[in-house]
């Protein structure tokens, strides 16, 4: 009872800011809000990847196969996409400080179990668990940013957070290193035990510096005070933080029946078979078909994460800055840049040209991603924001990553590296094709909210 007390959205605050102070209240609450998502984000990621990078050691320990290794991270990807799915309809009705918090220390824990076991029967059923955890991650954080950001600065934000899961996957690294420096006695379970003591200290983190809605620390909503409108495309106007509809006519009424989640779903499906496609077979590509080096190829999936970030940033901030708050434009300039890139990193036998078009691809393959994410949210009222996240996220990940990984690996052994070509190739087509649609319904929806601001200003 005590839990779902604090799982429970918190009350709006009877003691407002005053008119004077409220600018420099809420400069001062986003950067702690922001803070709190982006680093406790990198704390899930630290968790997530402690497994994936210890593999190596883990079969030499323990006597386990490639199989087995490869039964266990299963366990996660599938359970991943079908939590996010009901872990984000849940938190529309949940405090997304304490659920982004509560997810952490979860993980945390299992994790803690995680690196004492060498049964790979209890590897499965804690990856399983595990991924319910680290599936309350991502719509919590979300949802925070639709909180306390407008139209005009979400993208840069959300930016900034989603950047969060690139650092996340060098920071794990950096903590499994530190964990053989700072306890050597421990040997491999330390790994796990340091990656979990450091993510409990940034669940605390969190608690200390996130919040809820702006209402609940004496603040207007974000709508109210940059005086926005929200029009979805069904023509509805809508301004709450939060509602009392039940969970399964939020998700009936605006996700099942929204025109735009449905083609942002399909986008955003198809750019994750295209990171999967191209990043989970980096190392394999380049020896095989491109006669790179081994030790030399593996760096290339580190550098294509960590290379992504600020163009990342850069582009989600033109969304704010240069094209009013529309996302389309940008993502079909970066799909565009993509399909260049990633024809020169298909036919292409320079090493040069190989390594720049991996490089930049990443930030091509990124800068949609975090920005259909973010478009995914503005096409539902903010007490809607978990559930287009998790709804999204299960196409992600059960359809998107599982064809880029499965069915890719059966093709490549069929066909050769050709299979791999076509099935990206077609992806990012499909991708391209629906940010089309996408982008005359925007150019519709923007013309509404302009109409009714111009209306307000006038009364």
């Amino acid at each position: 009872m005590f839990l779902l007390n604090i799982l429970r959205p918190a009350p709006d605050s009877k003691t407002k800011v005053p008119e004077g102070k409220i600018k420099s209240v809420y400069h001062w609450r986003q950067a702690g809000v922001l803070t709190a998502t982006s680093v406790g984000y990198i704390g899930y990621y630290i968790l997530r990847l402690a497994f994936t990078t210890q593999q190596a050691d883990i079969m030499s320990e323990y006597g386990l196969s490639k199989g087995d290794i490869g039964m266990v991270l299963a366990c996660f990807g599938v359970g991943y996409g079908i939590s996010k799915f009901f872990m984000g309809i849940l938190s529309d009705k949940s405090n997304p400080r304490f659920y982004l918090a509560l997810g952490l220390i979860i993980s945390a824990l299992l994790n803690f179990a995680l690196g004492s076991t060498g049964n790979i029967s209890v590897m499965m059923m804690l990856m399983i668990l595990m991924s319910v955890a680290q599936g309350m991650g991502a719509p919590a954080s979300q949802k925070l940013i639709q909180f306390w950001w407008s139209k005009k600065n979400k993208g840069t934000a959300y930016a900034v957070w989603s950047s969060a899961h690139n650092f996340g996957a060098f920071c794990c690294v950096a903590v499994i290193s530190m964990a053989g420096v700072l306890v050597p006695g421990w040997g491999l379970p330390g790994t796990f035990y340091i990656g979990s003591i450091v993510s409990l200290i940034l669940a605390v983190f969190i608690i200390a510096v996130g919040a809820d809605r702006p209402s609940t620390v004496g603040l207007p909503p974000i709508s109210e005070f940059h005086k926005e409108y929200q029009v979805l495309n069904s023509g509805e106007v809508v301004q709450d933080d939060k509602t009392d509809m039940k969970l399964t006519e939020i998700f009936v009424k605006y996700i099942l029946k929204n025109k735009i989640v449905w083609g942002v779903t399909v986008t955003s499906m198809s750019l994750y078979l295209v990171r999967y496609g191209v990043l989970s077979w980096i190392p394999s590509y380049l020896v095989e078909a491109k006669g790179f080096d081994k030790d030399w190829a593996k760096w290339f999936v580190g550098l294509f994460e960590l290379c992504a970030v600020p163009g990342v940033i850069l582009l989600a901030t033109a969304t704010d800055k240069i094209t009013a708050s529309r996302r389309v434009p940008v993502c079909i300039f970066t799909v565009v840049g993509l399909i260049v890139c990633f024809a020169g990193y298909s036919f292409s036998m320079d090493h040069t040209i190989i390594i720049i078009c991996l490089l930049l691809m990443g930030t091509f393959i990124y800068a949609p991603l975090t920005l259909v994410g973010l478009m995914v949210n503005e096409a539902v009222p903010k007490f809607a924001v978990g559930s287009s996240t998790g709804f999204m996220g299960f196409f992600q990940y059960v359809v998107g990553e599982v064809l880029a990984t499965a069915l890719i690996g059966i093709l490549v052994d069929a066909f050769g590296w050709t299979a791999n070509i076509v099935v990206i190739g077609a992806a990012i087509t499909l991708s391209l094709a629906v940010l089309i649609y996408l982008f005359i319904q925007e150019k519709s929806e923007k013309a509404r909210e302009a109409q009714l601001e111009a209306d307000s200003a006038k009364s």
